[in-house]
């Protein structure tokens, strides 16, 4: 089906080759997975078994890919490989355009010609599938980063191409959707489609999988079955740090002071009455399952959305009267997706960007940068272009650029998204840091074992509303999603 004969890609401003030599061959028919540390490779794989390095980036190739017996190259670019590969890419938002979840979908559908009848009928199948029938009407923008990835996912599998390339499309879903795209897969497995998946962490699919491909440094380290490789897994896993609790005294005023929060978008309730402090000093986890209102409520914390009602003060500031500038100088938020923080040409711009708005300049902002760098393991990336950087690379970039300017409150909406287990661990480990120089940090995340090795306070969010808040112990409801998490099922093999 795809075939790819040693093949080397070099991005156009980079100096070293992002694939090298890469000799492999999918079968029709064939689950394969993909996977290896942030910047091994593996969206650079993806976007060349569909095309899209030959027929959209450019760059240096060498090498060969041919697909279905006939070179890639040969192809009508995109419009004609689009027919045959669908791709969901690791940044679900931009492949979402329409002012509606129903347009995103129909738009592809529409183009290929379909009747009316099987337009409909495969729109209202993939929504059902993907469990996004309630969001037909709400404009992209206004989803959670997993109701973003479902969308993008439905649109995909709207167009019944023969081969599907997911690229981190589960990377934001918490354990249920992910247990849903697992069976759906399974399914289209059963149907015939040749399936690859790329992700730092594919033990979830091993059970449906036929081979897995394991990258480092832009090359072919393992080809393995799913069974050896869950044994090499096994064998080299890093064990986790032992969790340790102390919640800090509440002392003073909070932080964070959120009195009978709601906000809407249009007829929609995404925060209900909401009440919360946090403390100088703790380490809080929020959690809750893909659009329960985490997101939406971190934003108010840096006045990225004003209250429709209620308030919202950070160190004393009403976050509704404070210019943004002034609340960032205490606020530091990192985005879900760091490619809507990243702009600039280069990472020492990126990061230099927001110093210079909060006054710091000269060798003081040198100091910053260099020190950021060091901080996220980034040190010699200074004029790498951000967009040039894998997933994790640019997910520890926004993080550089927030911890640079040092505010009181770090917020994290999911921090380790595209960050393999080791890359976590040492993002986490930064957080313990950042939080033993006096920083207070809030993160959102669906990562239980984050939750487990790390977090001292756990608030849980449902449709809106705080039903939970724990502190100095797992909850109980915590500590069996937890199992759940850890234990795989026998239907399917996956977390249940």
């Amino acid at each position: 089906m795809i075939e790819l004969r040693n093949f080397s890609y070099t991005y156009g401003t980079a100096d070293t080759p992002a694939l090298k030599n890469i000799n492999l061959e999918v079968q029709k028919g064939e689950l394969l997975l993909v996977t290896g540390h942030s910047a091994a490779g593996k969206t650079t794989l993806a976007l060349a078994m569909a095309g899209i390095l030959h027929h959209e980036l450019g760059g240096k190739i060498e090498g060969s890919i041919s697909f279905k017996n006939r070179d890639i190259k040969s192809f009508d670019g995109m419009k004609e490989l689009s027919r045959h590969t669908g791709m969901v890419f690791d940044d679900a938002e931009s492949q979402l355009i329409f002012t509606t979840v129903e347009e995103e979908i129909l738009s592809g559908l529409e183009n290929r010609g379909h009747p009316e009848n099987e337009i409909q009928r495969r729109l209202n199948e993939v929504m059902e599938l993907c469990e996004i029938s309630h969001l037909k009407h709400r404009a992209p923008h206004t989803l959670s980063g997993g109701q973003k990835q479902k969308v993008a996912l439905a649109a995909t599998l709207a167009l019944d191409t023969e081969v599907l390339i997911l690229d981190e499309a589960t990377a934001e879903l918490d354990t249920q959707a992910v247990r849903k795209v697992f069976s759906v897969l399974k399914r289209l497995k059963e149907a015939g489609k040749t399936i690859i998946i790329v992700d730092h962490n594919v033990e979830d699919f091993l059970e449906i999988g036929d081979r897995v491909v394991l990258l480092e440094k832009g090359e072919i380290k393992a080809l393995k079955s799913p069974s050896d490789f869950a044994a090499f897994i096994e064998d080299s896993d890093l064990s986790s740090n032992g969790r340790e609790y102390s919640r800090p005294q509440k002392e003073g005023q909070p932080v964070i002071s959120v009195k009978k929060l709601t906000q809407r978008y249009g007829d929609f309730t995404a925060l209900d009455n909401l009440d919360l402090e946090i403390y100088s000093g703790e380490l809080v986890a929020i959690l809750g399952e893909n659009g329960s209102g985490k997101t939406t409520l971190v934003k108010h914390f840096n006045g990225l959305l004003r209250p429709y009602s209620g308030n919202v003060a950070v160190k004393g500031l009403d976050t509704s009267r404070v210019p943004i500038n002034e609340l960032v100088k205490h606020t530091g938020l990192v985005f879900q997706n760091p490619d809507n923080m990243l702009f600039e040409d280069t990472v020492e711009a990126e990061i230099s960007f927001g110093l210079t708005n909060t006054g710091i300049s000269g060798s003081q902002a040198a100091e910053a940068i260099a020190r950021s760098l060091e901080l996220v393991n980034l040190k010699g990336k200074e004029k790498v272009f951000p967009r040039h950087l894998s997933r994790g690379e640019r997910q520890r970039l926004a993080v550089a650029c927030v911890i640079a300017m040092q505010p009181e409150l770090i917020v994290l909406d999911e921090p380790t998204t595209g960050l393999d287990a080791e890359e976590s661990d040492r993002m986490m480990k930064l957080m313990k840091r950042l939080q033993q120089e006096g920083h207070t940090i809030v993160m959102v995340t669906h990562n239980m074992q984050i939750v487990k090795n790390h977090a001292e306070r756990v608030i849980r969010m449902v449709s809106g509303k705080i039903v939970e808040d724990s502190a100095n112990e797992i909850p109980g409801s915590l500590n069996k999603e937890i199992e759940r998490s850890e234990g795989k099922c026998a239907e399917g093999g996956v977390a249940v």
